[in-house]
């Protein structure tokens, strides 16, 4: 199996994030480490309950989810997912093949299955398939960040709070994109070096502080502060209170 990680990442370019729900613990880890070597982050439950608290822990970007578990359906998983996390793409695993069972998944929400026994390149193939699938659709999608009443757009690099246009260099432009992609996540200085200046943490933190600087005063100057500093954790963007 050939791995191109990297061409399907999230927004921030960080790995995109998987859980993996089956009661049988063998298939959980096989599934997991295929996925993994795809290079994303995947996170496994074994029962209904732990999958629907590990979707709200780590917010998931796609679900591989078996029909049958042993504390809820898959069916019933998927209803409480979708009631905090309603876009997420979703491949159920099935041990039955009755078209009547593939309607119901699908009718249920689920954007595609793979029966027992399968391999795991089927299930790689299904689940990119369908990554790809959402990001064309999120790209169709005008390419403007909000958070509050700050306004990014990424074809046009034009930045606003309050419809008044802000000017950034590009690094400070960098830096804000990033923010605002994650936005009320605090993000450490290595993750902001790594990623804006993208080489790693060694005692470059002063650039990020003052860079953070530079953004506050054309951000935030004369209004209520939308960039806030976690004490020994790092920097979190939100919407002015």
């Amino acid at each position: 199996m050939s791995t191109v990680a990297g061409d399907l990442t999230r927004a921030d370019g960080t790995p995109l994030r998987v859980l993996v729900v089956d009661d049988e613990a063998n298939i959980a880890e096989l599934v997991s480490m295929a996925l993994r070597y795809e290079g994303w982050h995947v996170t496994t439950a074994l029962n209904g309950t732990k999958a629907v608290q590990a979707a709200k822990d780590t917010d998931p970007d796609a679900v591989v989810l078996d029909v049958m578990l042993p504390d809820m359906d898959g069916l019933e998983v998927l209803r409480r997912i979708r009631t905090s996390n309603p876009d997420v793409p979703v491949v159920f695993l099935t041990a039955r093949d009755a078209v009547e069972d593939r309607i119901a998944g699908l009718t249920a929400g689920g954007d595609d299955y793979v029966t027992k026994p399968f391999s795991l390149e089927e299930v790689v193939a299904r689940l990119r398939a369908l990554m790809r699938r959402m990001g064309a659709r999120r790209a169709e999608e005008r390419p403007v960040l909000v958070v509050g009443d700050l306004e990014l757009d990424e074809d046009s690099h034009e930045v606003s709070r309050a419809g008044e246009e802000i000017s950034l260099t590009n690094t400070e432009y960098e830096l804000l994109r990033y923010l605002m992609r994650n936005e009320r996540r605090v993000l450490s200085k290595a993750q902001i070096l790594d990623r804006v200046w993208n080489y790693d943490f060694g005692g470059q933190a002063n650039v990020v502080e003052l860079y953070i600087s530079y953004l506050r005063k054309k951000v935030d100057v004369g209004r209520d502060p939308m960039i806030h500093t976690v004490r020994g954790a790092g920097y979190v963007l939100k919407p002015a209170t």
